[in-house]
């Protein structure tokens, strides 16, 4: 990965390599600990995180569900990760920022309130997660053999690293089979969710994305909704069987490290003409435009880090 100087850590500014935890740490063995994925892009007026209030607000959600304490606030936290980008001085024209509260050392065993909770902030220079040649062309899709877990068994509203095991399994097997990623149903066999992102169809004229019922609460997808109902489009939330997915007429994964990434095949299938289609590049043109700060109507969810921005 790319390398940055500085990683935010309990506070302090550690140098990159220096933000280390033990081997013995609680998270390390039972795996409860929460992240998130934001995003700084470079603007006209320099770097601006999108949605970082979003974010952080979430982080902290996902902390409460999953009983870990953070011992800093929105504010606090925020302020943290406007600092780093401006203290690393990227140069590159987006940044990833993953903020993450895990369990450190100090006690061993299921029970883990006594854990001490560490709070970290990392940056580095991330291209399209999915490749740039998916980003205009679209990528294929696999539906998995494993299903997202059902609420009686899992928090898939908490962003918890836990849950990414899941994810890992599911991308695995789809690139093991050739595809570039693994699309997810529930438990009831309607489509939940892409390993790391969420799904949008196109469909008789409509923009149709699943609701999150047991999955995360996406920022990226909201934000999608929004523009494309500005648009004009109608956006519908309701579940999607996998008989329509292969039918649709264009479809497209949201999320922050995926962005806006058109799908061309699902399972063998091609999905419309099997590129790009008009409505997906639409809304990921207009999506890239309120990132980089090129829509002034969408300029309140940029944070700039440069102050006299």
């Amino acid at each position: 990965m790319n390398e940055a100087k500085y990683i935010w850590m309990n506070g302090e500014f550690k140098p990159w390599n220096e933000a280390q935890t033990h081997v013995l740490s609680h998270t390390l063995h039972y795996g409860n600990s929460v992240i998130e994925g934001t995003k700084a892009y470079k603007t006209a007026k320099g770097y601006a995180i999108f949605r970082l209030n979003d974010h952080t607000t979430r982080l902290k959600e996902s902390a409460k569900m999953t009983l870990i304490d953070i011992p800093y606030s929105v504010e606090e936290l925020n302020k943290a990760q406007v600092e780093l980008l401006q203290k690393n001085a990227f140069s590159g024209d987006n940044v990833y920022l993953r903020p993450i509260a895990f369990l450190g050392y100090g006690v061993m065993g299921v029970y883990h309130k006594e854990a001490p909770v560490e709070t970290v902030v990392a940056a580095w220079e991330w291209g399209a997660y999915l490749g740039e040649e998916g980003m205009q062309k679209g990528i294929r899709l696999k539906i998995s053999s494993m299903t997202r877990p059902a609420n009686t068994s899992n928090m898939g509203k908490a962003k918890a690293a836990a849950n990414y095991l899941n994810s890992q399994m599911a991308k695995f097997e789809a690139i093991e089979c050739g595809y570039d990623e693994a699309l997810l149903l529930d438990d009831q066999g309607y489509v939940a969710e892409a390993s790391g992102a969420s799904f949008f169809m196109v469909y008789r004229g409509q923009l149709i994305t699943p609701p999150n019922d047991n999955s995360l609460e996406s920022i990226t997808q909201k934000t999608v909704i929004e523009m494309a109902a500005e648009m004009g489009y109608e956006v519908v939330r309701r579940r999607i069987t996998r008989e329509e997915v292969y039918i649709a007429e264009e479809a497209f994964l949201t999320g922050t490290a995926a962005e806006i990434t058109p799908v061309r095949e699902v399972d063998a299938r091609i999905i419309g003409e099997g590129s790009r289609g008009p409505i997906t590049e639409k809304i990921q043109s207009g999506y890239f435009d309120i990132v980089f700060g090129r829509n002034a109507k969408y300029e309140h969810y940029l944070t700039y880090i440069n102050k006299e921005a």
